[in-house]
């Protein structure tokens, strides 16, 4: 498929002298344009669809210049280097001024046929209300289209925010800039982020993004400046250069699009800028093994000849195998989000005013069951954060509601738009239930299981609540974290460290439960160090995990460099290859750790005694053992007839002494004493 991509298209520019397009390296699959004077094509995005076909994708922006679809530099490009199968635009698509606007109504009104299916998403300027209002009434758009709404043949209106499929990408999108009282159309609402949110709970990864960050921001905004200042390997691609100075739309110069970014993690993050384009390196995700590209696309035709085109490659993300996924180019960089969205984001959300109409939205679901409209940062409205996941970042700070009832209605499976707002723009097609359910009654929906958070924790193994917790095994409680010997240790001291809360995995952690993490194993390999041992630590994370648990097994000095021989030869006899992370690298393993994690795949990865972390992504199909990190340790301290923990039960008075014993001599160790 191939795509077309720019940031306006209402006046005609004047064609520069310089090449457009360079047809010799058009390989793409995805064809982005940006302002309208250079192209830029990156041989590193070139790829196939499921078919074998080549999937293009033009960006740019129409008013600033050759918005002339057929004569024009979308038609050039087109003719010289296409055929392309799209084009979108990601800024303003409707010119400043009237005299600008005779090209693209000759397009919208037939006279003027558009060459390739568009797609635009800046729905504002000169003549923006009348032909979109005109094209909303139209019969054919009625109801809830995520593809766009036709304005003319060949010409779509991506309105508000959705998600949809495009020759096998699939394409999310948020239309305009921030909510701004009077305008009804080129903003953006609460209502169309939670609606995106909710799409992102969807299983699958996005291909692209689309947005138009708001341009009217400082340069020396806070968020901007974290993300030009202390994002690792951030470049400009436009030349060999440092990032352009007066750079204002960052991904990050929007704190809503920063926060939606970072959850939805798109391959592809392509956006409007104010005239600058700006092409970073890849970045890697938290909770997913993609990276992700952002492209910021100048205006077409702006002064400063910055690009405005660009053309990408990329296979859908759907035909792809989970090592293809998960591949990441050697200038990847940590995430610009990641500490952004622990700090500056979360403070800076809860000065945000609510953006929905006050007068046109109303939400069925609160604390006293009546409904109630919603006026600017009143506070009526649900955290999307605390619903979905039990907590939120901001706290007492969030402006939205905490509601532990709403928390059980979404448990039971109730779709957050019909709590929070009476209604579900997906209807039918939507996964979740449109109708409060009574205690008792369960959720049978894939994604959350039969029983809710409570339930599970009565039935869980390690959970502090639960009547079937062994306790007389655990040896040490820490605020997040607790430790226990584990039952049918591989070794003397085999130690579990488990978290407190009923969490899936130790990999994705708060800061201050990772902190506390990273006490527990420095106090472990304190402790074996005092009896002459190196310390392993292991962690399978199935995608049927319920309540995690890293391994700790200790074993004597003198095999500590045998043990990473032995973990390559045993993934060498599985047909599999280690992702290793050297300490010598990245000083904090853990963190990098992340990136290679995705919940859609199992995980295994091991800690080294030299501090060396060997990860595996575990394929769809793939085979492989569970007990796949104790059978190896196991081998290498010949205790073969010990792989299997049920051959090493011990009664409930041996395990209690044993559990004394180390907690007598782990007590000088013991980071909670």
């Amino acid at each position: 498929m191939a795509l077309s991509i720019t940031h306006h298209i209402g006046a005609r520019a004047e064609t520069s002298s310089q090449s457009l397009l360079d047809t010799s390296e058009m390989r793409a699959d995805l064809f982005v344009m940006m302002p309208l004077d250079s192209v830029t094509m990156n041989n590193a995005d070139v790829g196939r669809n499921g078919h074998g076909g080549v999937v293009g994708m033009v960006a740019w922006a129409w008013w600033h210049g050759g918005g002339d679809f057929g004569s024009g530099h979308g038609g050039m490009v087109n003719k010289a280097a296409g055929p392309f199968d799209a084009l979108i635009c990601v800024g303003q698509f409707f010119p400043d001024s009237p005299e600008q606007l005779g090209e693209l109504t000759d397009y919208i009104e037939g006279r003027s046929e558009v060459p390739l299916p568009t797609y635009f998403i800046g729905d504002y300027g000169i003549g923006a209300a009348e032909h979109l209002l005109s094209a909303s009434k139209d019969s054919a758009n009625l109801g809830f289209k995520m593809d766009g709404l036709k304005v003319c043949q060949n010409l779509f209106w991506l309105k508000g925010s959705g998600k949809f499929n495009l020759h096998g990408l699939s394409v999310a999108y948020l239309s305009g800039r921030h909510f701004s009282d009077g305008q009804q159309f080129g903003t953006y609402t609460q209502d169309d982020v939670d609606a995106l949110r909710a799409i992102a709970e969807d299983p699958g990864i996005f291909d692209l993004f689309l947005t138009y960050p708001c341009p009217a921001m400082n340069e020396n905004h806070p968020i901007v400046n974290y993300f030009i200042h202390n994002a690792d390997g951030v470049t400009n691609r436009a030349s060999t250069s440092d990032l352009p100075h007066g750079f204002s739309d960052s991904p990050g110069s929007d704190y809503t699009i920063a926060e939606l970014v970072a959850e939805i993690k798109p391959r592809y993050h392509i956006a409007g800028t104010k005239g600058i384009f700006y092409a970073r390196e890849p970045y890697s995700n938290v909770d997913a093994v993609h990276v992700t590209r952002f492209l910021g696309l100048a205006s077409v035709a702006n002064k400063e000849k910055q690009k405005f085109i660009h053309a990408i490659s990329p296979t859908p993300a759907s035909t792809m195998s989970a090592v293809e996924i998960s591949t990441k180019p050697l200038n990847t960089t940590l995430s610009p989000y990641t500490y952004a969205d622990q700090t500056v984001l979360s403070k800076e959300a809860t000065k945000r005013p609510s953006d929905s109409d006050a007068d046109s939205q109303y939400w069925r679901y609160d604390v006293s069951q009546k409904r109630q409209k919603y006026g600017a940062g009143d506070g009526d409205r649900l955290c999307f954060k605390f619903v979905s996941s039990g907590s939120c970042p901001r706290g007492d700070k969030c402006n939205f509601q905490h509601d532990e009832n709403a928390r059980e209605q979404s448990l039971r499976g109730v779709c957050f738009d019909f709590l929070n707002k009476g209604r579900c723009e997906r209807g039918p097609n939507c996964n979740f239930k449109h109708s409060l359910q009574d205690e008792g009654e369960s959720y049978s929906h894939k994604k959350r299981g039969s029983e809710n958070a409570s339930n599970r924790s009565r039935e869980c193994w390690f959970c502090l609540s639960s009547p079937n917790i062994e306790s007389h095994l655990i040896v040490s409680i820490g605020e997040y974290f607790y430790c226990a010997l584990a039952k049918g240790p591989l070794v003397q001291d085999h130690i579990l460290i488990i978290p407190v809360e009923h969490l899936p995995n130790t990999v994705l952690l708060p800061p201050e439960t990772e902190i506390e993490l990273g006490r527990f194993q420095n106090s472990l390999k304190s402790y074996y160090k005092n009896q002459g041992k190196s310390v392993v630590f292991f962690e399978w994370v199935s995608k049927r995990s319920t309540h995690a648990n890293l391994q700790a097994v200790p074993v004597p000095s003198s095999r500590a460099a045998a043990v990473q021989d032995i973990f390559n030869l045993a993934a060498e006899k599985l047909g599999f290859k280690f992702v290793a992370l050297r300490k010598n690298e990245n000083s904090d393993g853990r963190k990098v750790l992340r990136t290679q994690f995705d919940k859609n795949f199992s995980f295994f990865y091991v800690e080294l005694p030299d501090g060396t972390i060997f990860s595996h992504l575990v394929e769809e199909n793939e085979r492989f053992p569970a007990q796949f990190g104790r059978e190896v340790l196991a081998g290498l301290l010949n205790m073969a007839d010990r792989a299997d923990w049920r051959n090493c039960s011990q009664s409930k008075e041996e395990e209690t002494k044993m559990a004394e014993d180390f907690k007598n001599q782990f007590q000088e160790f013991d980071p909670n004493k």
